[in-house]
Formats: structure tokens, C-alpha cells, sequence
């Protein structure tokens, strides 16, 4: 796990060829590493949705694993997005909105949940209304 070491050897032909492999491999997985935390810090810690890590230069396992972050991150910020725009819509009398984004889960559940809510307050406020 200590990505701060290089190999600083001189060496020739096939084994510099390696070296240099071998190095670039520890700069490609430093940027994963650091890209990786600061979109669990921004989007999980301090709240910051849209985050997106950049890792330049990578394949394979290392870009599905980047690409896997990136989905997930997006995904949570659309789901947040959406139950937060529903809720201001509610704070600010409007009960015409209601989620629309593709959960599952226990998001699926949260959905569910907020667009009954809506449903019960349409309900309420048109008995208010009609009684009144």
C-alpha cells in the first residue's frame, strides 16, 4: 500500500523498460488514490454533489473502477437532487411535484415514501379547501 516509493535503480534496456512501467504504474495509482478519496470526501463528507474523479492515462481495471466511482457519485447526486427539488417544491406550496429519478433500494423506499406524502398532502389540502 506505500505508493511513495520508485524504483530509482539505473539499469539498462528490458529492465529499464520494466522500471519505467513499474513507475508509471505508481503515478497512475496515486492519482486513483487521491482522485478516488477527494470524490468520497466531496460527495460523502462535505456534501459537495457533482463530483467526478479524473484519472488520466489509466485502463482496464483501473478506468472500470474510475468509470464505477464516477456512476455511483452521479447517480447519489441525481437522487439527491431530486428528492431536494421535490422538497423545496413542497415547502413552497407547490404538490404537483413528486420524484422521477430511477432508484432502488432503499432509495426506492425514500421515493416511495416522499411521493405518498405528496399524495396525502394533495389530499389534505383539497378537503381543506372543499370544507372551507
Amino acid at each position: 500500500g506505500d505508493l511513495s516509493q520508485k524504483m530509482t535503480v539505473n539499469v539498462k534496456g528490458e529492465i529499464l523498460e520494466l522500471k519505467n512501467i513499474l513507475n508509471q504504474m505508481v503515478d497512475s495509482l496515486n492519482i486513483f488514490g487521491d482522485e478516488v478519496t477527494r470524490v468520497a470526501r466531496e460527495v460523502g463528507t462535505e456534501g459537495k454533489l457533482g463530483g467526478q474523479a479524473n484519472v488520466p492515462r489509466v485502463g482496464g481495471t483501473w478506468k472500470e473502477l474510475t468509470d464505477n466511482v464516477n456512476t455511483m457519485a452521479s447517480n447519489l447526486t441525481l437522487q439527491v437532487r431530486d428528492i431536494a427539488n421535490v422538497a423545496t417544491a413542497v415547502a413552497k406550496g407547490d404538490l404537483t411535484q413528486k420524484m422521477t429519478v430511477n432508484v432502488n433500494g432503499e432509495i426506492l423506499d425514500l421515493k416511495n415514501i416522499l411521493n405518498q406524502m405528496v399524495d396525502s398532502l394533495n389530499i389534505f389540502a383539497g378537503e381543506v379547501t372543499r370544507v372551507a
